[in-house]
């Protein structure tokens, strides 16, 4: 395979492109309490707030994907782009929860197709060492991401004012645009991945049914992706809600209920759909099913920390946006540090111990906050927290990607990171129904209520951590 000469350049933008989508996850939360002031929302709109961004980005990740793959990821990539960049405009210039609410989506949208049609790049520019190297780097986009959107969440609230949060994305969302444009190929065998001939000659004599193989491969599953959407939808309304109608209200058990069904009806959908969005067999492996699990209880606990974490310094403690993004930033670096760590002792330990170990202390972090409510609780307790939910998102990644065939790698990494976003829309919807009191501002007992409730539900994580966890990972069989 021919290297592209500026393949290193071009996984600079893109990995630009991928913090911003990360950056809109911590950058918003800290700035909520400001927007829900200046825009009169009420819980449940600051809730969606965060929820309908992440729910969009992974309802439709997969469906972006298969997108890429059929129409071309630079296409798909640079549409994901302006979108994501007008989005954020309407969304900086929201007028009402509603505009706020649809800039949100809109950018859920954009991101869904900018995400994995840019990771597609990523593969198809390097290869061998260089590859590993590249997506080092992607993956290590993550943890930078979280601990430079708290400080920037702060600094853009208290500065110009949390609409720059917002409208920050459009010149660098244009920028990479423009430069994208010029510096990518026009397909993927412009830079060298395809041999010559492979389309065409080599498939000149293939049977009719592989050419209804390739016609099914063609269509996209549209249906699949609204329906796990919208039962995902279903859940968080339900949750969110729950705060105030009740956990065991009709309306919240009919909610549960309908997006029960729904899921029920996805996955028989995916096994009669000719071009299925999901390979719901990988589900039931597991592996697979062990990193889909993990990453979703650390991702909602991550996103607890930083829901309650702000509410609790501003409205409580009186603290500005900037003084809650510099208490947060040893929340980020404390995640850094346990993920660093677990990559260097996975290999040796298994990812069994590793698991129970984080958590363990996810669990004993959101307790110390529980017991006795104060700052210095709160900074030390959800340090200790991120330390856990550090070491829960590689092991998530090392067992679920690393006992799937080569083949199988790409939709089990897209399952993953769908979780994720689930992950974060669920961890809100739950923390804000139970600590509804504590940001409506009228007493501190839901922020107590908060975070016991994550020490409880990691607590309670920890056999499950067991009994699902692989001890360690058995070498994938190579087809002979």
């Amino acid at each position: 395979m021919t290297s592209h000469p500026a393949r290193w350049r071009i996984l600079g933008f893109l990995g630009i492109a991928q913090l911003m989508l990360i950056l809109d996850v911590t950058v918003v939360a800290i700035a909520l309490p400001s927007m829900g002031a200046d825009l009169n929302l009420s819980r449940e709109t600051l809730t969606w707030t965060v929820s309908a961004y992440t729910l969009t980005f992974g309802g439709l990740m997969l469906l972006g994907g298969r997108l890429a793959d059929l129409a071309g990821a630079k296409r798909v990539l640079l549409a994901g782009l302006l979108i994501f960049s007008v989005a954020s405009l309407v969304t900086g210039l929201a007028w009402s929860p509603e505009a706020l609410l649809g800039g949100r989506i809109a950018q859920g949208l954009g991101a869904a197709l900018l995400s994995p049609a840019a990771l597609s790049l990523v593969v198809a520019l390097f290869d061998g060492d260089e590859r590993n190297r590249a997506l080092g780097i992607w993956s290590a986009l993550g943890g930078g991401g979280a601990a430079l959107g708290v400080l920037l969440g702060g600094l853009i609230t208290a500065g110009p004012g949390w609409p720059w949060v917002f409208y920050v994305n459009v010149p660098v969302g244009l920028i990479i645009a423009v430069a994208l444009t010029s510096m990518l190929p026009a397909t993927l065998a412009d830079s060298g991945d395809a041999t010559p001939g492979e389309h065409s000659d080599a498939n000149a004599d293939a049977p009719s049914t592989a050419n209804a193989n390739a016609e099914s491969r063609t269509r996209l599953d549209v249906f699949g992706a609204v329906l796990v959407t919208a039962s995902t939808a279903a859940v968080i309304f339900a949750l969110i809600g729950a705060g105030d109608r009740g956990w065991l209200s009709p309306v919240t058990g009919l909610l549960v209920l309908a997006a029960a069904i729904g899921y029920v009806v996805f996955v028989a959908w995916q096994r009669r759909a000719s071009s299925p969005l999901m390979d719901v067999s990988l589900l039931a492996r597991r592996p697979v099913a062990t990193g889909a699990f993990l990453i979703l209880l650390a991702t909602a606990l991550m996103i607890a920390v930083f829901f309650l974490g702000t509410f609790y310094f501003q409205h409580a403690r009186g603290f500005g946006a900037l003084t809650t993004g510099l208490l947060f930033l040893p929340v980020a670096v404390s995640t850094m540090a346990g993920a660093q760590l677990t990559g260097r002792l996975i290999g040796r330990l298994g990812a069994r111990p590793l698991a129970m170990a984080g958590t363990a202390i996810a669990a004993a972090g959101m307790a110390v906050p529980a017991l006795s409510l104060t700052t210095a609780t709160v900074v030390t307790g959800v340090v200790i927290a991120a330390a856990g939910t550090g070491v829960l998102f590689v092991v998530a990644s090392a067992t679920a990607l690393g006992q799937v065939a080569p083949h199988e790698a790409g939709i089990a990494s897209g399952i993953v990171s769908t979780f994720h976003e689930f992950g974060a829309s669920l961890g809100a919807a739950v923390i804000s129904s139970v600590a509804a009191a504590s940001i409506a501002g009228t007493t501190l007992t839901g922020f107590e209520n908060g975070f016991l409730t994550a020490a409880i539900v990691a607590a309670a994580d920890i056999a499950i951590a067991a009994v699902l966890t692989p001890t360690r990972p058995r070498p994938t069989p190579v087809p002979a």
